[in-house]
């Protein structure tokens, strides 16, 4: 039967390698047409590849934990096709946008070479090598994989710890598990005891390289009430993420209450004949955006990054939409050239991010190249929040709950007291080219955009 290639599928424009994190199917399973292979992930997203055919997974070409190039076979699979049908080519973004096709679809499934002699399995499996060049260490001479060196690093272990362990992975190597099963079980894991007091060499060991320069580190003893938790892969990024946006920007954030009486009424009174139109729901989120996006137009250096002494302008006004998913992490999906967009467009976009972005399913180009973000803390029941840049950009605008609250109005014939929807809006932005003029009268013209709200629109 023939076989066709899986292959490492391109993630985004940057992204050059990915780490596979699970093989959802084994050697010998079964697999339908678009059913779950793999699971990878890259410094951008985590992503299920589908299997492009239907057939039967003959050879699995790397492990769990390999960093594999973009482009590199990963896996065979066998299918009862025809030969001159086992070339396939990945749809394009504007094909798969508009299909709603898996996001993660190989970019090259192809047939492999002429055939070759078969060897057996047991042997094959020995002379495959990950496609990234392994990191081993001379004191052991042992590889880690970079999941394995992140959570060493980020948890203090010293590199004689790591070659102290048992591995259960493939010729002994240090698994993701074994770590984790070390680390829960506070110090002691596959033989290897370690006193609550004990004071050993700690060796850092970073992505790129293991530092030779030793310090020392006391392990701290755990009573019986703590838990350790090791922090997932995603949210490490995000701390890391979090802590460089606060070295890199002096943050300053400006507040405004905002009207939006009409805004709450409009939609109650056109949410259920949307939902029965186009077969979603409208939410404020879509409207705020709007808002955004004419303000950037009036304030165009607030849509800016920066690069040392230099300020790049954006032509583009990409939002990104701050969402949480079913993990509890953050990823910030993007709407590109959000101005191109009418208010039914927008709502179509945010709506289908934030499903994507709850269920793991975004591609990496769909998180990158922002220029401003929104945030929704109202979504949580925060009234305002002071939000932290999300680098390179040079502001971010969070969304407080809105509330019925008495409020002044003002009329021909006089003041009076009434109860109004109100809501907080919070800026904060970057003080180094964002100054308080700037980034308070931008913030005051979002707000007189969301007050001016045509309710006579229809969508």
């Amino acid at each position: 039967m023939p076989q066709v290639e899986l292959i490492m599928p391109k993630m985004g424009e940057s992204i050059m390698e990915a780490t596979i994190l699970a093989w959802v199917k084994q050697v010998g399973d079964e697999i339908k047409e678009d059913e779950t292979i793999l699971e990878i992930a890259t410094d951008k997203v985590d992503s299920e590849i589908p299997s492009p055919v239907s057939g039967k997974l003959v050879k699995i070409l790397y492990n769990v934990d390999d960093v594999v190039e973009i482009g590199k076979t990963i896996a065979l699979i066998e299918t009862d096709q025809a030969q001159e049908s086992t070339t396939f080519q990945s749809k394009t973004d504007h094909e798969e946008h508009a299909s709603q096709a898996p996001p993660s679809i190989p970019e090259a499934i192809q047939a492999p070479p002429p055939p070759i002699p078969q060897p057996k399995p047991q042997a094959q499996s020995a002379q495959i090598k990950p496609s990234a060049t392994p990191l081993t260490t001379k004191e052991s001479g042992r590889f880690y994989s970079p999941l394995v060196r992140n959570i060493a690093s980020q948890n203090g272990l010293s590199l004689s710890q790591l070659d102290n362990l048992t591995g259960s992975g493939a010729n002994g190597r240090v698994t993701k598990q074994d770590i984790l099963h070390y680390l829960n079980h506070s110090g002691t894991a596959n033989g290897l005891t370690i006193s609550p007091n004990q004071t050993s060499p700690v060796q850092p060991i970073s992505r790129n390289q293991i530092n030779k320069t030793q310090t020392s580190q006391t392990l701290t003893p755990m009573s019986g009430e703590d838990e350790i938790i090791v922090m997932d892969r995603m949210r490490r990024l995000i701390a890391d993420h979090m802590v460089m946006s606060k070295q890199t920007s002096p943050h300053v954030t400006s507040f405004i209450e905002v009207d939006v009486t009409n805004i709450v009424t409009w939609r109650n009174s056109v949410k259920d004949s949307f939902e029965q139109k186009h077969g979603q729901k409208i939410t404020y989120t879509p409207i705020f955006i709007q808002a955004v996006v004419k303000a950037i137009h009036d304030f165009p250096m607030v849509n800016v990054s920066v690069d040392g002494d230099k300020i790049i302008k954006k032509n583009r006004i990409n939002i990104g939409l701050a969402t949480a998913m079913n993990s509890g992490n953050l990823i910030v999906p993007v709407i590109k050239q959000a101005d191109q967009h009418s208010l039914l467009g927008l709502t179509q976009q945010v709506n289908d991010l934030a499903f994507r972005a709850r269920n793991n399913k975004l591609k990496a180009d769909e998180v990158q190249d922002g220029t401003f973000t929104v945030t929704n803390v109202g979504t949580f029941g925060n009234v305002m929040g002071t939000p932290i840049i999300n680098q390179p950009q040079v502001a971010i605008l969070a969304v407080g709950a809105i509330r019925k609250k008495p409020a002044v109005i003002e009329t021909d014939k006089g003041d009076f007291i009434g109860i109004r929807q109100m809501m907080f809006l919070s800026l904060s932005y970057d003080h180094r080219v964002v100054d308080g003029l700037m980034g308070g009268s931008f913030l005051r013209r979002v707000a007189d955009y969301l007050e001016a709200f045509d309710v006579s629109q229809n969508i």
